[in-house]
């Protein structure tokens, strides 16, 4: 079992080093073989460990391979957790890696970097199962700066590119914001329980631990767990871009598209997601932490789908979908519905990267042209990236039968029965955020796939479905997108699936109401045909054709009417304006000062400057008294002779000498 764990993770690595390092004595050919070999393997070994945990034949698993340095008490090591949440993290993780390592193949074979983007993606594949994988906080964080690491080179891929450069920075350093967080958070953990290791954490919160206050001042007092948790959740804020740390994932379209799928499916902002969901028996102890939780996802997930609806760049469309979504996941760990949260985590991951390996689809058709008011009607040259498209479009939008409408159903229904004080504004935020999901969905699939053709005469002469590369990934990732709830919803909801991996308070217990329902697939299904969030969708759906197909010149005067709501969502609510003209010009304002009154003024004009000059002056003084006449200095010494007489006088009348 120990090798198989090791192939899995190492595997991906080995590939991206002979890639990487091998040079020019690796051929394009070789550079998609070895990856794919590699990550295909990971993905096999994966889902033969969740079949053996499926069927009981393997237990939660456990293992240190080696302790690297003993601190104290504190000891330092790598090690393996495998249990049912690290599982099925594992097969989302390297299937969809999978996927876009073949559809890889087809998107960047033109492109002279084509080694080195295999040998990334291959080391981001690595760098999130050693995440997944760990069974300490340190070896967490070693994966979760690795994942950045890699997302940092991949969004800059094309380096020469100056967007690409600002966008992974961008990317680097609003992450940098919020691993400050998850560091105090990981420094905390260790401070009241002693250890970085899970298992002895999680044992003494599950043995009566009674938390720790932490003393501000006479009048106000921290619990040491809600310190944890909020820095725990701040580097998931990062990871995983919530308001107002989200800046950064519209940027990181600036990368290759296959890249765009890895980051927003499966990997770097599903990270933030895992990392909550493992700490469930940290977050159960304070609904302080739990109460910030939702009311950061509630605000993303329903203002991020509002600039949705403004994005004209195809890429960006479905990026800002992504935070959205991501904002439902959140809102359900601030629930309490943790294995709902990793519910809509897999269930997105396969449709999420359905639709944007579907965009670059049409990208590589268009001559990379992603803007969609220069598209449409490309359903008659494009069936099949059509058709995978509206089957992920529809799981998005929470279509009854769909895979994403039994996790988004289960997130509305858990917040619904949530007792916790930003229960109620979460409710509505996700609620409204189902309309404005079909209609930001269905506007740019209705403008691409439907409406006139608006393409030059040389790109319509030209467009043609891509290669089978291109198009057997989308197929692959539109079965589980349509289908693989039916299979894991009942046991997910039912708890039976996450058992021990997933802790509940009793008080926080939201799922238990709607277990039974969710035994019954088919049956839940028709029920949503009479359900609000149903009809919000359909609505969504609705006004999207009338603005986009059936009435178009309606969405150019309502542009006009809502004009300031348009700039309002067109600056990004001006946080990036605020970020750049406050905090990172403030920032470079303060250094100036300081550099202007310390730096130059006080170390180079006081000390360093005025240290010489004072010598030189003083030494100017000094050389005027040597004028070289003798008589000079038969004066100075006669002088210094009647001086030191005079010393010795004076000592002896007081009686001193």
């Amino acid at each position: 079992m120990l090798k198989q764990l090791l192939a899995i993770v190492l595997l991906p690595l080995i590939a991206a080093l002979v890639v990487g390092l091998g040079g020019k004595l690796i051929s394009r050919q070789w550079a998609h073989r070895l990856t794919i070999v590699g990550v295909a393997t990971a993905c096999i070994l994966s889902i033969n460990l969740a079949f053996g945990f499926a069927s009981g034949q393997i237990s939660v698993i456990e293992h240190t391979l080696y302790s690297w340095a003993k601190i104290g008490q504190l000891n330092l090591q790598v090690g393996f957790l495998i249990d049912s949440l690290t599982i099925t993290m594992m097969v989302v993780v390297t299937f969809v890696s999978l996927m876009v390592h073949i559809y890889t193949i087809g998107y960047m074979k033109e492109d002279p970097g084509y080694q080195r983007f295999f040998a990334y993606i291959s080391l981001f594949t690595f760098a999130m199962l050693s995440l997944v994988m760990s069974n300490n906080f340190l070896q967490l964080f070693f994966g979760w700066e690795a994942v950045g690491v890699v997302s940092y080179l991949l969004i800059g891929f094309w380096y020469k590119k100056p967007t690409a450069i600002v966008a992974n920075l961008k990317a680097f350093l609003v992450n940098r914001v919020g691993d400050l967080g998850f560091l105090l958070g990981i420094a905390g953990v260790y401070m009241v329980f002693g250890t970085l290791d899970y298992s002895g954490v999680f044992q003494q919160v599950n043995s009566g631990f009674n938390d720790l206050e932490i003393v501000i001042s006479d009048t106000a007092i921290w619990s040491a767990t809600t310190f944890i948790c909020i820095g725990l959740f701040i580097g998931a804020m990062g990871k995983s871009a919530q308001v107002p740390l989200h800046v950064w994932l519209p940027d990181s379209m600036e990368g290759p598209t296959p890249i765009s799928a890895l980051i927003h499916a499966a990997t770097m902002v599903t990270a933030g997601v895992f990392m909550v969901a493992r700490m469930s028996p940290l977050f159960e102890l304070s609904e302080v932490a739990l109460n910030v939780v939702l009311v950061i996802g509630a605000t993303t997930a329903l203002f991020m789908g509002f600039l949705g609806v403004i994005q004209n760049d195809i890429k960006r469309v479905v990026a800002y979908s992504t935070l959205s979504q991501l904002g439902y996941m959140v809102v359900a760990l601030g629930a309490s519905a943790y294995s709902v949260a990793v519910f809509h985590l897999v269930t997105h991951a396969f449709f999420k990267a359905l639709l944007f390996l579907a965009a670059g689809s049409v990208i590589i058709a268009m001559h990379h042209e992603q803007d969609i008011r220069k598209m449409g009607n490309l359903k008659k040259y494009m069936p099949i990236t059509y058709v995978t498209c509206l089957l992920g479009s529809l799981a998005l939008i929470g279509t009854p039968f769909f895979s994403g409408f039994y996790s988004k159903e289960a997130i509305i229904l858990a917040i619904e029965n949530s007792q916790l004080t930003a229960a109620t504004y979460a409710y509505w935020c996700v609620l409204l955020g189902v309309f404005f999901t079909a209609l930001y969905s269905f506007r740019m699939f209705f403008l691409v796939f439907h409406t006139q053709e608006r393409m030059d005469e040389h790109t319509r002469a030209h467009l043609k479905e891509p290669s089978m590369v291109v198009w057997i990934p989308l197929v692959l990732l539109a079965i589980p997108s349509v289908s693989i709830s039916w299979f894991i919803a009942p046991q997910i909801i039912s708890g039976e699936f996450f058992n021990v991996a997933i802790q509940v308070a009793k008080s926080h217990d939201v799922l238990s109401s709607i277990s039974e329902m969710y035994q019954q697939p088919f049956a839940l299904g028709l029920h949503a045909f009479i359900t609000l969030p149903f009809w919000l969708a359909v609505s969504g759906v609705i006004v999207a054709y009338i603005f986009t197909v059936a009435r178009p010149a309606w969405r150019e005067q309502l542009n006009l009417k809502l004009n300031f709501i348009n700039q309002v969502l067109r600056e990004n609510y001006y946080f990036d304006k605020l970020y750049m003209n406050y905090f990172a010009a403030g920032g470079v304002a303060v250094g100036n000062k300081f550099w202007k009154w310390i730096d130059a003024g006080v170390i180079d004009n006081w000390i360093v400057n005025g240290s010489a000059k004072t010598v030189a002056s003083i030494s100017g003084q000094l050389r005027k008294i040597q004028s070289g006449y003798l008589y000079h200095y038969v004066l100075v010494m006669v002088v210094g002779l009647l001086a030191f007489l005079g010393w010795i006088y004076w000592r002896a009348l007081h009686g001193t000498v």
